[in-house]
């Protein structure tokens, strides 16, 4: 085996955590706990195949982002289609009322 890490798992976690919620390049985030890029690219990694095993996939920002454009387009679609049921529903009461 390797030689026992000198970081504690909840040190470890809030880096990952950090990389993760910020979006900012690991490297930066390194730099910034004084943590080695490649030991924090690792713990990363270990996470997202851990998270991927588990069905708990994390979306990067840009995917979130994504995401939730296509959430407001369909949203301003099923808006109009609501806007169009409504106006047939008035219609057609309408017309039964004659």
């Amino acid at each position: 085996m390797g030689r026992p890490s000198r970081f504690i798992p909840e040190f470890k976690r809030d880096a990952v955590d950090l990389v993760l919620s910020s979006g900012r390049p690991v490297n930066d985030v390194a730099r910034e706990l004084g943590v080695g890029n490649e030991t924090l690219r690792n713990w990363v990694n270990k996470r997202r195949r851990r998270a991927e095993v588990d069905g708990q996939v994390q979306a990067s920002p840009a995917d979130k982002d994504a995401e939730i454009a296509r959430l407001r387009a369909q949203v301003a679609e099923l808006q109009q289609e609501k806007l169009v049921l409504r106006k047939a529903a008035a219609y057609f009461a309408n017309e039964m009322d004659r």
